[in-house]
C-alpha cells in the first residue's frame, strides 16, 4: 500500500496522472475500433482525442513541475470525455439514431412513463408475459422506484436531446461530486478521477449512465460523514438507495459508522425514510409488479434472464460446477458474513474507514456474484479511491484513531 502511495504522490501526483491519461486513450481507441456496441463505440471515437489532449497537458505540468492545476484539468476531462459524447449521443438520437444509448437508457424512460400513467413504474409478470420474447427484457426494470424521476422529462416534453435521462444522471452527478470536493476542502484529485475520467466511469455515463448518479451520492455521503454533517449523509445515501439496490451496503455500513460515532438520530431519518417513501407508492399500486421486477429478476427468476453475464469468479463457478449456482451464491453469503463480522468487531469510526468497508466489500460481492457486470466496479474503485481524501480532510492537529489507521493501510 505503502509503495503505491509513494508512486501515486511522485511528482506531485503528475506522473500517476500521465499514466492515467495514456492508458485511458488505449481504451478508448481499441472501443472505438474494436467494440461490438455501438453507442460504446462512439464514446470511444470521442473520448480518445480528449484522453489525448489531457496527456500532452499533463506532460507540459510534468516537465515544469506544475502540478497545482490537476483538478481544473480533471474537470475539463470529464467534461472532454463524458458528458461531450453524452450530448453527442442524446442529440443524435434524438433526431433518429436508435444505435445511441444503452437499453437501460431505455428502461429508465419507460419507468417514468408508466409513472405518469399508471402510478407505478412497474409492469407485472402477467403484462411482460405478455410482451414479444425480443421485448420481455426491456419490459423489466431492476432499479428502485426512485430512479423513474429520470424518465418523467421524456414523458411530459416527447423524445427532445435535453430529456434524454443520462442528461438527468449527468445533472445529478455533478452537483453530487462538486458538493463533496467543496465539503472536504482537500487535495481530492484522484479520488475525483476515478469517479468522473476513469474510462469505466466516462464510458457508463455518456451510453447508459444510471450508476453514475448513485455512485456520486454515495460519495457525497461519505464525505458528509467525513466533515460531521451526518444528516446530509442519510439524505445523500438515502436518495442513492431510493434510485438503486447497489447502495443499500453502503447505507448499512454508514448507519454503522453514525451508530458509532454517536451520531444516529440525525442519520436514520434520510438514510432509511427516503428508500420507505420511494418503495410504499409503487408497492401499494402493484406490490406483485414491484416484487417481480426489483427481486426475482435479479436473483434469476424472472421470464427471462438477465443480460450481466461478466466473466467474474462467482459466474464462472455457477457455469464450471455443478450446482455451481449454490456454490457461488454459498460463497457471497460467506463473504457477506465476515465482512459483517468485521463491522461488528471492528466498526469503523471514521468516513475514510467507512469507505474502505464498502469499496473491499462491494468488490467481493461483485466478484462472487452469479450474474454481474464489468462496469459494476466502478463502484468499489471509487470507494477505495475516496478513502484517502477522506483522511486528508480530516482538522489539522487531529489523528485516525488506531483502529481506522490499521485497516486505512490493509
Amino acid at each position: 500500500m505503502r509503495v503505491l502511495e509513494r508512486i501515486d504522490r511522485a511528482a506531485g501526483g503528475l506522473g500517476a496522472d500521465l499514466a492515467l491519461y495514456g492508458l485511458s486513450a488505449a481504451f478508448a481507441l481499441v472501443t472505438a475500433l474494436t467494440s461490438t456496441l455501438l453507442p460504446h463505440r462512439a464514446w470511444g471515437g470521442i473520448a480518445v482525442w480528449g484522453y489525448l489532449a489531457a496527456f500532452l497537458v499533463a506532460g507540459v505540468q510534468l516537465l515544469l513541475r506544475r502540478p497545482a492545476l490537476r483538478m481544473p484539468l480533471t474537470w475539463a476531462v470529464w467534461g472532454g470525455v463524458a458528458l461531450l459524447p453524452l450530448v453527442v449521443q442524446a442529440v443524435q438520437r434524438s433526431a433518429g439514431r436508435t444505435d445511441r444509448a444503452q437499453e437501460e437508457v431505455l428502461v429508465v424512460e419507460h419507468m417514468g412513463e408508466r409513472l405518469a400513467h399508471t402510478g407505478t413504474p412497474y409492469l407485472g409478470p402477467e403484462a411482460i408475459g405478455a410482451l414479444p420474447p425480443g421485448e420481455q427484457l426491456l419490459g423489466y426494470a431492476p432499479y428502485q422506484p426512485g430512479m423513474a424521476v429520470f424518465g418523467l422529462p421524456r414523458a411530459a416534453f416527447g423524445d427532445l436531446w435535453c430529456t434524454d435521462a443520462r442528461i438527468g444522471f449527468a445533472l445529478v452527478t455533478a452537483a453530487a461530486l462538486v458538493t463533496a470536493v467543496r465539503l472536504l476542502r482537500s487535495s481530492a484529485v484522484r479520488a475525483v478521477q476515478f469517479a468522473t475520467i476513469l474510462p469505466i466511469c466516462a464510458l457508463t455515463l455518456a451510453t447508459g449512465g444510471d450508476d453514475l448518479p448513485v455512485l456520486a451520492l454515495c460519495l457525497l455521503a461519505l464525505a458528509c460523514g467525513a466533515t460531521d454533517r451526518y444528516r446530509a449523509a442519510g439524505v445523500a445515501v438515502g436518495a442513492a438507495a431510493a434510485l438503486k439496490l447497489f447502495a443499500l451496503p453502503v447505507v448499512a455500513v454508514l448507519l454503522v459508522l453514525a451508530f458509532t460515532t454517536g451520531n444516529l438520530r440525525r442519520f436514520l431519518p434520510g438514510a432509511l425514510g427516503l428508500p420507505v417513501l420511494a418503495l410504499l407508492p409503487a408497492f401499494l399500486v402493484d406490490g406483485n409488479a414491484f416484487v417481480e421486477n426489483v427481486v426475482r429478476f435479479p436473483l434469476g427468476h424472472g421470464l427471462v434472464t438477465s443480460p450481466a453475464q461478466s466473466p467474474f469468479p462467482g459466474y464462472l463457478i455457477s457455469q464450471a460446477l455443478p450446482g455451481g449456482r449454490y456454490v457461488a451464491a454459498a460463497l457471497l453469503v460467506a463473504a457477506a458474513l465476515t465482512i459483517a463480522v468485521l463491522l461488528i468487531r471492528r466498526p469503523p469510526v471514521t468516513a475514510a474507514a467507512a469507505a474502505l468497508f464498502c469499496g473491499y466489500g462491494l468488490l467481493a460481492a461483485i466478484l462472487l456474484m452469479p450474474t454481474t457486470r464489468f462496469g459494476y466496479l466502478l463502484y468499489p474503485l471509487a470507494f477505495l479511491a475516496w478513502s484517502p481524501a477522506l483522511v486528508f480532510s480530516r482538522p489539522t492537529g487531529t489523528t485516525a484513531p488506531r483502529g481506522d489507521t490499521a485497516l486505512y493501510r490493509l
